[in-house]
């Protein structure tokens, strides 16, 4: 058995020039900055200094150490050295900002005579701005991970020394590159907005996740050199080449979404300074100003016409009550198989994955064309309703605990292959929208019970359109409020929503009735920053609404389970207990894991992160941060993660089978005695799983994951602030429990992205 600790010890070695260009460079950067410091302090601190002698350390280590020597045996050991180079040395070195260090550091002489012609040189500057392009940056360290990882190039840097050192230097001068334009040292000036890092950080890593993925769950080994070398570790080349894999995976997913997690806050820290002050009639005009440039959907000719007309509405949901129709009929009178059914069909994988691209595109559209609306208004008309809904069942009780149903039995029941199972369903929402509608006044039935509405409220927050007054000042001097009230435009809003004083998606179904009724055409549907929609209150108090915590820790929850209950490893799982325990059917342990999952996993998460959060804020102490404030706020924030992971999951479903219905409507043409539309093809119904949807589904994790933290942190800050403490110190106490878990929850669906999925709604 080879000694690895004592070869790892033998093997440490220095080399010269890489040595000395390392320690000279440490020297120069010492020498510049003792200079500056006294002139900058606030620029060149010992943070400053820090991070770049660490970063040279880091350099040091990776090219020096053992890691170099077993590099040829262990592809871990070789993997560490790139994620070092091209992840970790980079943003060290420049969060040094070495520019001025460096040339200060120089001789006088050198630095003037030497450096100074080419660096006032014209030509050499229009280089170096055209080099510090991001796009160039993003391609450099893209091209180099991708190349060098090849097996050809990978093995060729291994048998030669020459080039091994040639690669070791591309990924660190890609990394620099890569890494320039995301901590943009002092004092250099932005190519591209803050905000565009978040997606060049994201995209990166996505294709570092996808490379990782590879190595990880690949079941051979992909170079020769290391299933030919002598095993070092329990596992043998396999086991060796999946824990490179995760290596790379969690330290390079880890820097990537750190740096956009430290950009989103840092974002938010400032965006006080750079929005105007709300008092004064300049900060008032300045606000108003701003919205105005907003980009408003009503307002965009033909589209904003159509979308605020009541005649559009109604056709649509006309043409949604047929498909339900055909959907009931279907489920009745069709085959059992649910492939073949667009009972099985058309809700389970079109509906679920055209509501994720509205959501994503615009917001609620499904509430909007919503066919149960129509027995709901016949309810109205046929019956004169009187009844307020019982102000014990107001809020979201009733309608979480309908949802709660419902997604446990869509996977212990199996709904999703039922097909007469889901037309009844369609027939009790229609029978309930008009029983409740006919007996209550208002919109009791989308506010307080539908499931599929509450569903929708809260993930509409995350929707880059939200409705809204387009100038508050029009709003301040209305005196009839038919946006509330209804007058000669329209009957107003339903659901009572008062414009004026909305603040976020919940309960609005996105029925236009308070465009329709305002006098002054005054609300448009405005596009913001993206989740501003969520319902986050301004004041602490009106934001402790626990049913509305609890809505959204089971919406989130719901995603995570419903996702793993498709996969082949988490049935195979079940099946494996249900046989040790004795049970005749799996059923029974897939009911109680989904209670788990959906009610006692949330309800234990939140509660712990809230204890942890208040302890943070001094809860004993103050009275302004309690425990429910806590939990009603920052519950809230794990919804955009929550709703990638639905957009991910349903979108793989809605992809991979979009070729579904086509051979469904042909089965049902053919049913009516007509083959105009042709003999159904089931063989060609669905599609194989590509790389580029899991990449999108890696996208959308990043995506959500970034923006829970964003929306954590504008709570946190919000929490810090009332409770009398310096906002960002206690902000980040407040914010790390949850932070920690929605970190948990995307590593979770990262995982389950990768595992294979079960492919309901197609013929095998």
């Amino acid at each position: 058995m080879i000694d690895v600790a004592g070869a790892a010890l033998a093997s440490w070695r220095l080399p010269l020039w890489p040595a000395a260009a390392l320690l000279l460079t440490a020297v120069v950067y010492l020498r510049g900055w003792l200079r500056l410091t006294a002139q900058l302090p606030t620029h060149f601190t010992r943070a400053r200094l820090a991070a770049f002698l660490i970063g040279l350390g880091v350099v040091l280590i990776a090219v020096a150490s053992p890691l170099d020597a077993f590099a040829a045996l262990l592809l871990q050991v070789h993997m560490l050295q790139h994620v070092l180079l091209t992840m970790v040395a980079p943003p060290l070195l420049w969060l040094g900002a070495p520019a001025l260090p460096v040339l200060r550091g120089l001789p006088p002489r050198a630095a003037k005579r030497g450096l100074g012609p080419f660096l006032t040189w014209p030509a050499l500057q229009r280089v170096g701005r055209c080099l510090a392009h991001p796009a160039l940056g993003w391609l450099a360290l893209t091209l180099a991970v991708a190349v060098w990882h090849l097996p050809g190039p990978y093995q060729l840097a291994l048998r030669a020394p020459g080039w091994h050192e040639i690669e070791h230097a591309s990924f660190l001068i890609a990394g620099i590159w890569f890494w320039f334009p995301v901590v943009q040292p002092y004092p250099s000036q932005p190519r591209w907005p803050r905000w565009a890092m978040l997606p060049y950080l994201l995209s990166a890593d996505v294709l570092n996740t996808l490379l990782a993925a590879l190595f990880t769950f690949a079941g051979r080994p992909l170079y020769a050199a290391y299933a030919a070398a002598p095993p070092l570790t329990a596992g043998g080349a396999l086991g060796d080449q999946a824990t490179a894999g995760a290596l790379m995976w969690v330290v390079g997913s880890a820097a990537y979404l750190i740096a956009a997690g430290v950009i989103v806050i840092e974002w938010l820290s400032n965006a006080r300074a750079r929005t105007p002050q709300s008092n004064g009639l300049r900060g008032r005009r300045a606000a108003d100003a701003g919205r105005s440039r907003r980009i408003d959907l009503l307002r965009i000719p033909r589209v904003g016409a159509l979308a605020r007309s009541l005649r559009t509405r109604r056709v649509l949901q006309t043409l949604m009550l047929l498909l339900a129709v055909a959907v009931v009929l279907d489920g009745f009178l069709g085959p059992s198989m649910s492939p073949m059914n667009l009972a099985g069909v058309l809700p389970w994988t079109y509906w679920r994955g055209l509501v994720v691209i509205a959501l994503l595109a615009v917001g609620n559209l499904f509430c909007a064309v919503c066919p149960f609306m129509l027995p709901r208004e016949l309810g109205k008309r046929w019956f004169t309703a009187q009844r307020a809904w019982p102000r014990w069942l107001r809020g979201k009780w009733l309608g979480l605990v309908l949802l709660v149903a419902y997604l446990w039995a869509y996977e212990a029941l199996a709904l999703w292959d039922r097909p007469a199972v889901t037309a009844s369903i369609v027939i009790a929402y229609f029978v309930g929208a008009f029983a409740v509608d006919a007996l209550f006044r208002g919109a009791a039935f989308c506010k307080h019970l539908c499931p599929i509405g509450q569903f929708h409220f809260v993930h509409a927050g995350v929707a880059p359109f939200d409705l809204q007054a387009r100038d508050a000042a029009v709003c301040r001097s209305c005196t009839t409020h038919d946006c509330l009230r209804g007058g000669a435009g329209g009957r107003g809003c339903e659901l009572e929503l008062f414009i004026p004083t909305k603040r976020g998606s919940l309960d609005c179904t996105l029925c236009l009735d308070c465009v329709r009724a305002c006098p002054h055409d005054n609300v448009g549907l405005i596009a913001g920053r993206p989740g501003r929609a969520l319902p986050i209150a301004a004041r602490i108090r009106a934001a402790e609404r626990i049913d509305v915590a609890a809505l959204a820790l089971v919406c989130v929850a719901g995603a995570f389970a419903n996702a793993a209950g498709m996969l082949d490893t988490t049935r195979a799982a079940v099946q494996s207990l249900s046989q040790r325990l004795g049970f005749a059917s799996p059923s029974i342990i897939t009911g109680v894991a989904l209670v788990g999952g959906l009610v006692a996993a949330p309800a234990t998460l939140g509660s712990v992160a809230s204890w942890l959060s208040s302890k943070a804020a001094g809860g004993d102490r103050s009275a302004r941060i309690t425990l429910r404030a806590v939990l009603a706020r920052f519950a809230v924030a794990l919804v955009p993660l929550g709703f990638a992971m639905w957009s991910a999951h349903f979108l793989f479903h809605f992809l991979s089978g979009i070729g579904t219905l086509p051979p469904v409507v042909q089965r049902v043409a053919v049913g009516l005695g007509t083959s105009l539309l042709g003999q159904p093809a089931w063989a060609g119904m669905g599609g194989p799983r590509s790389e580029w949807l899991v990449g999108l589904q890696l996208l959308l994790l990043d995506a959500g994951l970034v923006l829970s933290v964003a929306v954590g942190w504008r709570v946190a800050r919000t929490l810090a602030a009332a409770n009398g403490d310096r906002p960002s110190p206690r902000a980040l106490q407040l914010g790390a429990p949850w932070a920690v878990l929605a970190l948990a929850l995307w590593a979770l669906g990262v995982w389950i992205v990768f595992q294979p999925m079960q492919m309901r709604g197609m013929v095998h």
